[in-house]
């Protein structure tokens, strides 16, 4: 079997730390040759003799003889394994000072230190996984919620790739068909006609506008969106974001003033995931630590993607308030999204929702905890649809919507182009959408992209 890897390589698989399992893989093409230098099976059969697929115990010895563990191994031939390689797990006792013994016994023998994510750019490299599936797979690792775990499940079982790959067909249909009318004007070919070409375009648009637009409810749940909560000093900022991380995290007092710098957590709304930032409160300060803290303030309003802006109903609306609306009338003109809220409903009001025409807008009181409404109403602005159950392709992280931009804008360039300009001019432009679709899934991508996906993975995996 050809492999763009020569060295056989070996890394612990399972968490740092003690437990009842641990697991240590080798995968390479001498992964049994090593492995049969400090595994010795109790059955006394060679490697060569153990059915592929099949689990054995065996005592595992350091380099001196000595028995480490006795453990189960489980073994896998080329190419019917994860990586498409010969691969040997080593189930053992967990403890960190026992795997890392016999991981020291598989570097004696023969193997290397695996590198982060290494086992799996194996399986890519081998044709086992598409580049989706395996963004997926590192998707269910740092999955924070159920709908995470579930696109990252769909994303595993190959349902983006298969939607890719049917984009990719029915883009190199059409290209077909044009450089044939170019290739044989005079050749009696069955062949698309102009309105045919265009409706075949037209197809491909919708399904790259739908997978563009999923990009938003993935990205909220995969990635996290970055969220500000800001306001004037004292309208309950902090109480909000205890409030959403249901955990005393920010400090909170009837003092103005009290948040002075960035408070970050990472909360879930739903589906949703908040990167989410307290601030202090804008106003003009002869205070220059608080005047910094302001600064900062202003600074992750220009930074984030969703704005929470917080006023305070219970006192009159005045020129504070005015200069946080005016720093959220421009995020939002910039495309940002703004939910304003309206805090302290348990107490007179001095003003309302009329102060805040065309936003959207939720009144409660955080200090009371109605976080559901809150959480609801956040999750509402970036999650469309059932994702646990409507089954339909969302695209999880930048990588793939630019990919999915790309490939859309030469699409619509090459259906105007075949009136404007000519078949020649269309084709060159479905050639670019077809590059940039199998970008998406790997089929064509650098070697830096891949190494920059693959470095986020943990070793061992």
């Amino acid at each position: 079997m050809y492999t763009m890897f020569s060295d056989t390589i070996a890394a612990i698989s399972t968490p740092h730390g003690k437990g009842g399992v641990a697991v240590i893989r080798i995968s390479g093409d001498d992964a049994f040759k090593i492995a049969e230098k400090f595994i010795f099976p109790k059955s006394k059969k060679s490697f060569s003799e153990i059915k592929e697929n099949s689990v054995f115990l065996a005592d595992v010895k350091n380099a001196e003889g000595k028995t480490l563990d006795e453990s189960l191994i489980t073994i896998f031939r080329a190419p019917r394994s994860y990586t498409g390689e010969n691969v040997v797990e080593i189930s053992c006792h967990g403890g960190i000072l026992l795997t890392q013994n016999i991981l020291s016994a598989a570097f004696s023998a023969g193997a290397v230190q695996a590198g982060p994510g290494e086992f799996t750019r194996r399986a890519f490299s081998a044709g086992k996984l598409s580049l989706t599936e395996a963004e997926s797979v590192i998707g269910m690792i740092d999955a924070k919620t159920n709908a995470a775990l579930t696109l990252a499940q769909r994303g595993v079982s190959g349902s983006l790739t298969k939607k890719t790959e049917k984009i990719y067909g029915d883009i190199t249909a059409v290209i077909g068909n044009i450089y044939a009318i170019i290739d044989f004007p005079d050749e009696d070919l069955e062949r698309m006609t102009h309105d045919g070409m265009v409706e075949a375009m037209d197809g491909i648009i919708a399904e790259l506008s739908a997978l563009k637009d999923s990009y938003r409810t993935g990205h909220a749940v995969c990635e996290g969106i970055p969220t500000v909560i800001c306001g004037k000093p004292n309208t309950g900022k902090s109480t909000i974001l205890n409030l959403l991380a249901q955990n005393e995290r920010a400090i909170v007092t009837d003092i103005a003033g009290t948040t002075r710098d960035v408070i970050s957590e990472t909360v879930v709304c739903g589906s949703a995931l908040l990167r989410l930032s307290d601030t202090a409160g804008i106003r003009e300060s002869a205070d220059i630590v608080e005047q910094i803290g302001v600064d900062r303030s202003k600074k992750e309003i220009e930074n984030s993607e969703l704005i929470l802006a917080v006023f305070d109903t219970s006192r009159p609306f005045d020129d504070e308030d005015e200069e946080v609306l005016a720093l959220v009338e421009k995020a939002e003109a910039e495309g940002k999204t703004v939910l304003v809220v309206l805090n302290k409903s348990d107490k007179e009001k001095h003003f309302g929702e009329e102060k805040f025409a065309g936003y959207d807008v939720i009144s409660l009181s955080a200090k009371s905890g109605d976080r559901a409404a809150l959480s609801d109403k956040i999750e509402g602005k970036f999650i469309s649809g059932d994702i646990e159950n409507s089954g339909e392709e969302i695209l999880t992280n930048a990588r793939q919507y630019s990919s999915v931009c790309e490939c859309l804008a030469s699409v619509v360039s090459a259906k105007y182009a075949l009136d404007l300009y000519g078949d020649d001019i269309a084709g060159t432009e479905l050639e670019r959408a077809a590059t940039a679709i199998s970008e998406l899934d790997g089929r064509e991508v650098s070697v830096d992209v891949v190494d920059h996906i693959f470095h986020k993975f943990c070793v061992g995996k």
